[in-house]
């Protein structure tokens, strides 16, 4: 099939939907040149969106949809927006009826259903997108029997995004999705992970160092380094490492 997406030229997609999720999360849907069109991004890639932050100076970004091309004549992103993010002040401002630029598909990761037996994620705040993509696309294919240990870690529990589908897909497929959250301020009552992703919570929630796994990380910098290198005193080669 032909996806909409060119890799070298921004394209216009139209905001046809802007549904506030929390106070500075808000839920984006994009049409498609037709009703039938799919987005055409394979797994695991991303798309860069081009706005202007609040002096009007050209950002770029990128971002994951939480759609899939099985959504057709539409994508969706779910958005943080930040106080002083330059993209964030740009989705801040967008109306329905505004046209975003976007250009794709970008980036490494290739993925063919069965590459592995089992995947760890490790994801921080705004990086559990691309694993929310992957992790949809496995539990949606019945052919796929990839096992997925997803810990996501967040301030507070507020700040869990896609809190909702992420714990309908544990209770759909609970023989192939796992999730261990981890905030750094927990409520009074949680019976999650407390603080920082340690080597232990990566031991107990994550498959163990094996040629058919792969860890993929995706979070702010100080966490991909600190996890790398936590990963990496716990026996995970190399191969067995993934950071969006």
């Amino acid at each position: 099939y032909l996806g909409c997406l060119d890799a070298e030229n921004f394209k216009e997609f139209k905001l046809v939907q802007k549904r506030q999720i929390s106070h500075n999360v808000a839920k984006f849907k994009f049409a498609l040149p037709t009703p039938t069109s799919v987005l055409g991004l394979p797994i695991g890639q991303h798309i860069s969106c081009r706005g202007q932050d609040a002096t009007g100076e050209e950002v770029i970004k990128p971002y994951t949809p939480t759609t899939l091309d099985s959504d057709i004549g539409y994508f969706e992103l779910v958005i943080k927006m930040y106080p002083q993010g330059r993209m964030s002040h740009h989705f801040r401002e967008m109306k329905v009826g505004d046209y975003m630029s976007v250009k794709g598909p970008k980036g490494r990761f290739k993925y063919q259903p069965g590459q592995v037996r089992a995947f760890g994620m490790i994801a921080g705040g705004s990086g559990i997108t691309p694993m929310f993509q992957v992790t949809r696309a496995i539990l949606e294919n019945p052919n796929d029997n990839t096992k997925v240990h997803l810990i996501y870690a967040n301030v507070t529990y507020d700040d869990i995004l896609l809190l909702e589908e992420l714990d309908n897909m544990a209770k759909n497929y609970p023989d192939r999705f796992k999730i261990y959250y981890v905030l750094n301020q927990p409520p009074e009552v949680w019976d999650g992970g407390v603080g920082f992703v340690s080597k232990e919570m990566i031991q107990a929630h994550c498959p163990a160092p094996a040629a058919d796994i792969q860890v993929l990380r995706c979070g702010p910098p100080p966490m991909n380094k600190a996890m790398s290198a936590n990963l990496d005193d716990l026996g995970y080669t190399k191969e067995m490492q993934f950071q969006f």
